[in-house]
């Protein structure tokens, strides 16, 4: 009989509730709650978003423990995103997993939602795992960063942007070509029918691993309306060109900066975490660039790549087995860094 311990964990830091259960690595449930409202917004509005959260936490927790096979008192410890995120969302969660804990008289623990997708490598799902150290690119909607993990839980920043990040670029580029949000997932499928190399856009010049996407952001925009003004067909026309040349750009900047960090650090263990890392290019690209400079490439299962609480549980579970409790009075933080 398996006496691992069994952690509930909470992930609301955006627009997704999410539950899941996990004993030890092993996920006994894993559910998320998404919230199509900000679709016709095209993009999130953090009241909405806070409100739907509170709608959703309960049904969504009664539904993991549920599908998990479990009693409530069978759960050792609650662990939940402290941030970074949207503020009213993190207090949901926050604050349910508080009352939960408290109900229960069972630890709890605090996580940042970036650590967290760091460690969504450990989930033991068959999936293979990361040899320490390793650097891992994370790469989401709101953040952008190469970490270097030492080991489950210290990990350090040696590269990030210093303004938009990687996934605001593809959401913000498909606003402008028309596309519904999110625009990540769509602008990949569309830039399979396209060529790479039918616009060129200028690229950021930032030294060192750190990122810049907002200059992309721009040059895509007065290309765009550039040509639109010559023929008002132009993003019709060019569709799936425009979708294929912008990923490719968004791309080749992050795939230049890991291959700087494993020439500047040496590790050849290398791991992609985060929302966008479940963009087809990139993993394609990055596979490629495994084979040619010999690295070790892990890359995550599709659903531990978008924000789930699986991955809030298993860095609950190194939180727990190493005794790291958090206190009531911890707070929620939009900012929450490292």
């Amino acid at each position: 009989m398996d006496k691992s311990p069994i952690i509930l964990g909470i992930e609301s830091s955006c627009d997704d509730t999410s539950a899941a259960v996990l004993q030890g690595q092993k996920v006994l449930s894993n559910i998320v709650a998404n919230q199509s409202i900000h679709k016709k917004y095209g993009g999130v509005v953090p009241e909405l978003a806070s409100r739907a959260h509170q709608q959703n936490i309960i049904p969504v927790v009664d539904i993991a423990i549920k599908k998990a096979k479990i009693r409530k008192r069978d759960i050792n410890a609650i662990a939940y995103t402290q941030g970074p995120g949207l503020l009213g969302s993190l207090l949901v969660g926050g604050s349910f997993a508080k009352a939960f804990s408290l109900a229960m008289n069972i630890p709890l623990i605090n996580v940042n939602h970036m650590k967290g997708h760091v460690l969504s490598h450990f989930i033991d799902d068959n999936q293979k795992m990361p040899n320490f150290p390793f650097l891992c690119l994370t790469v989401s909607g709101g953040h952008t960063q190469i970490v270097k993990v030492i080991n489950h839980l210290e990990m350090e920043i040696i590269g990030q942007t210093i303004d938009d990040a990687a996934g605001e670029a593809f959401d913000k580029s498909a606003k402008i070509l028309g596309i519904d949000y999110p625009g990540g997932p769509l602008i990949d499928k569309y830039s399979k029918d396209g060529n790479i190399n039918t616009f060129k856009f200028n690229k950021p010049k930032v030294s060192g691993l750190d990122f810049s996407f907002s200059g992309l952001k721009t040059s895509i925009l007065y290309k765009i309306n550039n040509e639109l003004q010559k023929d008002k067909n132009f993003i019709k026309n060019n569709f799936n060109d425009l979708c294929a040349s912008i990923q490719h750009s968004i791309i080749s900047i992050l795939l230049e900066k890991i291959e700087l960090a494993i020439l500047n650090t040496g590790i050849k263990e290398i791991a992609i975490a985060g929302g966008v890392s479940a963009n087809s290019y990139l993993r394609d690209e990055l596979t490629k660039l495994s084979q040619i400079n010999n690295f070790n490439l892990y890359i995550p299962k599709f659903e531990y790549c978008t924000d789930n609480a699986a991955m809030i549980a298993i860095s609950g579970f190194y939180e727990y087995i190493n005794n790291n409790f958090t206190s009531y009075d911890t707070v929620s933080s939009a900012r929450l860094i490292f």
